[in-house]
């Protein structure tokens, strides 16, 4: 692994994943890798879970970390090539990222897509401006389009509450949308999509209303449903998520209420955990009855971050 975008930079997913579920149990026993190296953590955008568990995972590894948020605690960056820079942005994102560099052995970044244009978005214009100009292997916080720590993270839950080390049967997994009043990216969807289908011992199914198909590129090999009840039942594990229309790209289509994950549908699965990669509107997106109760493992899913993040590091710094 030089660098991690996507699920396809990832040589073996069980092997990475049987490291993260090691690690876990005993996290503070690599430190040697991280001994007198620095994580930089550079942010386009906010963030709770991915800040801070990275922050912790790299603290786990015995390494230093640095944090920047772009256009707050820096120079406002210029991130289109070729201007006359006499307005008012005062740095080149060229220029940062060369120095930011020198000041880390591993540089973590988060980017954030505008939803106004699919082309540029999709190109991940800004992140592999990034990846050039960095000397160091680049870690993905989030882009436009996927969210890889995240769908490790959910890959690691899964694996810690599901049956299929011990019956050798697929899990079935159903990832579905829900209504939210903001148009959001479907990042987190597409990730999920791209590392779910391909985990040979997970049978996802992708449900949505008409018109929020995801991108094919990342749902290739999983189920495609319209029918939220039909898709439900029998699930092992539900991830509810909103995302906007990638057809109509980043416009709200629907916002239909009947999409709410609620106890009753809840009883459809079969004994079903939920899933949300938080932050989530609670009664929008699920029911405070469902994310409160057993049902729910999003705070494990959020605690799993750290480990996700300290596996990438770990293999990352290893090899640096």
């Amino acid at each position: 692994m030089k660098n991690f975008f996507s699920f396809h930079d990832v040589e073996n997913i069980n092997d990475l994943l049987a490291n993260a579920l090691e690690i876990k149990k005993n996290p503070f026993s690599q430190q040697e890798i991280g001994k007198n190296k620095t994580v930089g953590l550079l942010f386009f955008n906010p963030s709770l879970r991915t800040r801070v568990s990275s922050q912790k995972a790299a603290y786990n590894l015995g390494a230093n970390v640095w944090v920047l948020n772009a256009g707050s605690d820096a120079w406002t960056l210029e991130t289109e090539d070729g201007v006359v820079m006499n307005g008012d942005t005062q740095e080149h994102l060229k220029d940062a990222v060369r120095v930011l560099a020198k000041y880390c052995d591993l540089l973590g970044v988060r980017t954030f897509p505008k939803l106004q244009n699919k082309e540029y978005d999709y190109n991940e214009v800004l992140f592999h401006k990034i990846l050039s100009e960095s000397s160091v292997p680049v870690v993905s916080l989030e882009t436009a389009t996927l969210h890889p720590l995240q769908s490790f993270a959910d890959l690691i839950t899964v694996a810690e509450h599901s049956h299929f080390q011990s019956e050798r049967k697929k899990v079935k997994v159903v990832l579905t949308w829900a209504p939210h009043p903001k148009k959001l990216p479907q990042s987190v969807p597409n990730s999920f999509a791209q590392w779910f289908s391909n985990v040979d011992w997970i049978d996802l199914t992708i449900v949505q209303p008409k018109g929020y198909e995801l991108n094919p590129e990342f749902t290739q090999g999983a189920a495609i449903e319209y029918d939220q009840d039909k898709a439900l039942e029998g699930a092992d594990f539900v991830y509810a998520k909103n995302w906007s229309s990638y057809e109509h790209y980043g416009q709200i289509l629907s916002q239909d209420e009947s999409w709410t994950i609620t106890m009753e549908k809840m009883k459809r699965t079969n004994n079903g955990k939920f899933m949300h990669c938080l932050p989530v509107r609670r009664n929008v997106i699920v029911t405070d009855e469902v994310l409160d109760s057993d049902y729910s493992l999003v705070t494990s899913e959020a605690e799993n971050r750290i480990y996700s993040a300290q596996t990438v590091f770990h293999e990352l710094l290893k090899n640096s």
